[in-house]
């Protein structure tokens, strides 16, 4: 398993779980990022925070330190 910030850009996963707790929890399952949802992974930027990620057809900006949080499972190349 590995989190959304260990995956290549182009890549996409399955969450299984988020490992954070509290108010950063909440944003994070606020903004769509549930367990089951498919993440790809689309650009980060130059010094690799933040990254911009498609989830259910939605495109997000979240913090590199979020992106760690976010477990992931059945990696693979994005189709497009």
């Amino acid at each position: 398993m590995k989190t959304l910030d260990d995956i290549k850009i182009g890549e996409q996963g399955t969450v299984v779980s988020i490992g954070s707790s509290g108010a950063l929890r909440r944003r994070i399952i606020d903004m769509g990022i549930t367990p089951g949802a498919v993440v790809i992974k689309q650009k980060a930027a130059p010094f690799g925070d933040p990254l911009e990620i498609n989830v259910r057809g939605y495109e997000l900006s979240i913090r590199r330190s979020e992106a760690k949080e976010i477990m992931l499972e059945n990696i693979c190349n994005a189709k497009r």
